[in-house]
């Protein structure tokens, strides 16, 4: 089937046929000729990438009168970032029949927003919040809308969008059409369906997703101290990664995004503590493939609409798993093919299995790639993109003297070796000795005790932390802050054990007074943490060595005690 077989205006065929769209997806072809009729409501369940903004977006167009300069038009969508993406994408559907599309979003100025809709509006794509307050402050009348569509309706109810979604669709006109669209129907999904809308026709895609086809889904088991540096070796075994990493907190994904930057990788951070404008720098960096690596919060990044992503990681699977179906979608769209990686601890393949449940696919168990494997990989696309890489033979002859002055003695082994080592042996150093960081599924908690079948060979030094699981404080973040500022590695790191109010670890005794001065002043997550020798672990033994040398040692800090940045 063709857009032309559809029953669209020829203005909207011209501006399709400008955007290069042959044919319509399949939600696109099951739901234009409904909403095209206008008598019925709709619920449409499509997961991220099947088409849906053109299966909404083109009939609303078609049913807009450009005679009136009302509001007759009402997309409501979760975030800035969609808001933008539909409001666009909706311009582009209606720019031969001259339709005034406006985007209403928190974080942009409100008066701008006003002056736009003052000035006449035939559709508004709007964020729940800023259209309430728009709404209250008579700035918006809604008294004149026909079509109302509910855009990624289970991702607002997420965000907390329950009442202000009731309050708006009972100050809508009760003789209108609701359009719902959502990649899962939870309870409150449906209640709205109940509660707002005229007997709707159902339409689902979800096996018909072309998207959700092309993407396989992977998961690796890992120690949770590990969680970072396995994902760093995900990264360098993909070296042409364009991707995104999903954390569960705000902390967590700078914290994330900062330690990949400080490593060398070309990443960015994505999330709610952000300003509008450096939100709108990073996502444009991002857009534009200058940033490699974006690590976002799966609030942030709702509305990200960007083809070429090759990869989703999962750094923490998603506190609601039905949000999974969100974060994989972002990749392979547009016909490509794409990979959705989770990284999990040996507690969660559960939850594995009820993603598997919703996608109706089943992820396959990995293994986190050893260096030898990571070398190689590297090592490939290094010569790849030699292979690849133009001459600018009229730039080289001005140094034709000089190159061959300096390279002209050498054998092309030699020399071939040696280019390739410039970038290749910080991988070989790096890799040299790493450690398998591949977990067993069934192996032991995560949260207390961490990891007692792995013990540093030979004596060992106990170490006493003043943060513990009431801190937040959890076995993955601790190793983190050892290896990052003692140096060490962590297979030189031992038993650790996480409490209530404090927590021990042990490392080598050869680099144990290395670590206790390197860690003067260690912070976990913008925490300062006061690192002590303790003594040998005895059944309920927690006596700890003074630590004479250390400075303040006279006004030493209260177990409890914080210092924040």
């Amino acid at each position: 089937m063709t857009f032309s077989e559809l029953g669209l205006s020829n203005e909207v065929l011209q501006a399709l046929s400008e955007l290069g769209f042959e044919n319509p997806t399949p939600i696109q072809e099951q739901v234009i000729p409904q909403l095209l009729l206008g008598e019925s409501d709709l619920v449409g369940l499509a997961q991220t990438g099947t088409g849906k903004t053109a299966a909404f977006g083109i009939p609303l167009v078609e049913r807009i009168n450009s005679g009136e300069k009302s509001v007759q038009g009402l997309v409501i969508c979760p975030t800035r970032e969609l808001c933008l993406q539909i409001t666009k994408d909706i311009r582009s559907y209606s720019v031969h029949k001259k339709l005034r599309v406006t985007a209403i979003y928190g974080g942009a100025s409100i008066e701008q927003q006003a002056r736009e809709i003052k000035k006449g509006t035939h559709i508004v794509v709007a964020t729940p919040g800023r259209l309430i307050d728009m709404i209250g402050r008579k700035l918006v009348r809604i008294n004149a809308v026909s079509s109302v569509v509910l855009d990624e309706a289970d991702e607002m109810l997420n965000m907390g969008f329950k009442e202000d979604i009731d309050e708006i669709l009972n100050n809508v006109p009760k003789q209108r059409n609701t359009w719902l669209f959502s990649a899962t129907m939870p309870k409150e999904v449906a209640r709205i369906s109940k509660n707002y809308m005229d007997d709707p026709i159902e339409v689902s895609v979800g096996s018909k997703n072309q998207s959700a086809e092309n993407i396989t889904h992977a998961y690796f088991v890992v120690n949770e101290r590990d969680r970072y540096f396995a994902l760093k070796r995900l990264l360098d075994f993909n070296p042409d990664i364009f991707g995104l990493v999903f954390c569960r907190t705000r902390r967590e994904t700078q914290t994330v995004a900062s330690n990949l930057i400080r490593d060398g990788y070309n990443a960015e951070a994505l999330h709610g503590d952000l300003s509008q404008q450096q939100r709108d720098n990073v996502m444009g960096k991002f857009r534009e493939k200058v940033t490699q690596i974006l690590v976002a919060t799966d609030v942030a990044a709702r509305g990200i609409d960007v083809n070429a992503i090759t990869h989703v990681i999962n750094y923490n699977l998603p506190d609601e798993v039905e949000n999974y179906t969100h974060r994989s979608g972002r990749t392979a769209r547009a016909g490509m093919s794409g990979e959705s990686l989770v990284l999990i601890n040996s507690r969660e393949a559960g939850k594995i299995k009820r993603i598997e449940k919703i996608i109706q696919k089943s992820f396959e168990k990995r293994n986190i790639p050893e260096g030898t494997e990571i070398c190689e990989k590297q090592l490939l696309n290094l010569i790849d993109v030699v292979v690849a890489t133009e001459i600018n033979e009229k730039a080289m002859l001005k140094y034709e003297d000089i190159i061959y002055d300096k390279l002209g003695g050498m054998e092309i082994e030699d020399l071939v070796h040696k280019f390739l080592s410039l970038e290749f042996n910080r991988f070989l150093d790096y890799y040299r000795d790493a450690k398998d960081l591949n977990a067993n599924i069934r192996g032991g908690s995560d949260k207390g005790s961490s990891d007692r079948g792995r013990n540093v060979k030979g004596d060992t030094q106990r170490f006493f932390v003043n943060k513990g699981r009431l801190d937040n404080i959890n076995p993955g973040a601790l190793v983190r802050a050892i290896c990052d500022y003692a140096k060490i590695d962590s297979s030189q790191i031992g038993e650790i054990d996480i409490m209530r109010e404090f927590s021990f670890f042990e490392t080598d005794k050869k680099v144990a007074e290395s670590v206790l001065a390197k860690m003067e002043d260690a912070e976990i997550d913008g925490d300062s943490i006061n690192v002590e020798f303790a003594g040998p672990k005895k059944g309920g033994n927690r006596s700890r060595q003074r630590r004479d040398h250390r400075k303040g040692n006279n006004a030493r800090r209260n177990s409890r005690g914080r210092r924040r940045r």
